[in-house]
């Protein structure tokens, strides 16, 4: 694979759910990838073909987000071992970010800004949030590499919160999944994936610039905000193949500075 071609090709599709056409964003990986990611649904290490981040009301009260997001990737097609996510941001305005290679996308809600080791925990607000963070590295990395990755990423998430003008490491639910492509027996492979590694630093540089871009835009849509925009069915404007091409949708290439 070319280093410098994108690696994700992400589509955006629509359901009703809760009285609303809610959007969805797929990447359809296929096989070939390996994934450490947080997500409710297929985290932890391993194999994975897709991944999935549904958008939901805010104040979501389902008990079962892992069975809701399997369902929802069987309405997909998808099938095999995959990972799920969900937000109450607006998929639609994802923001994304490409480094030699490695590609971040990532929607962003910062309902309840929160730091990680605060005191004690305020209570909940049904604000829309949520961090979620796919980042894409087309390289065969160790499994502590793989591992290094995530926590490199979300070194970076903070690092862009914090320029950005937060007081926080992130929302309380936030979460992050990276993959990588699978080795070929008896190919080497990475072992590094901290923020001065070979990749470490692209996709921490990606994420960065995805989570800044994200941050800056929620900002801006939260004057006078009521909530993510919906509309209460399904339309023809609702599905696009390839969200980062444009194809209609509101997603953000976020520049290099």
């Amino acid at each position: 694979m070319d280093p410098a071609a994108p690696a994700v090709t992400v589509q955006r599709a629509g359901r009703i759910e809760d009285g609303a056409c809610r959007h969805l964003l797929v990447w359809r990986a296929g096989p070939g990838w390996r994934m450490a990611g947080s997500g409710v649904l297929g985290g932890g290490l391993g194999e994975r073909h897709w991944v999935l981040n549904a958008q939901v009301r805010a104040g979501y009260g389902r008990m079962d987000p892992a069975g809701h997001l399997a369902e929802l990737a069987a309405a997909q097609g998808l099938t095999g071992p995959g990972t799920g996510l969900m937000t109450a941001a607006e998929v639609d305005a994802c923001t994304w970010a490409e480094d030699g290679g490695a590609t971040a996308v990532v929607t962003t809600g910062i309902g309840v800004p929160t730091w990680a080791a605060a005191p004690e925990v305020p209570p909940a607000r049904h604000a829309p949030g949520t961090i979620n963070i796919l980042a894409v590295v087309p390289a065969p990395l160790s499994d502590a590499g793989l591992l290094n990755l995530l926590t490199t990423a979300t070194e970076a998430k903070v690092q862009a919160l914090l320029e950005a003008g937060y007081d926080c490491s992130g929302t309380p639910s936030d979460a992050v999944c990276v993959a990588v492509r699978a080795p070929r027996p008896g190919a080497a492979v990475e072992p590094f994936g901290g923020p001065r590694s070979r990749w470490g630093a692209r996709l921490a540089r990606a994420v960065h610039r995805a989570v800044l871009a994200g941050a800056l835009a929620d900002r801006e849509r939260r004057a006078g905000y009521d909530g993510p925009p919906t509309h209460p069915a399904t339309g023809p404007g609702c599905g696009c193949e390839d969200v980062l091409a444009g194809g209609g949708s509101r997603a953000v290439r976020a520049a290099a500075g």
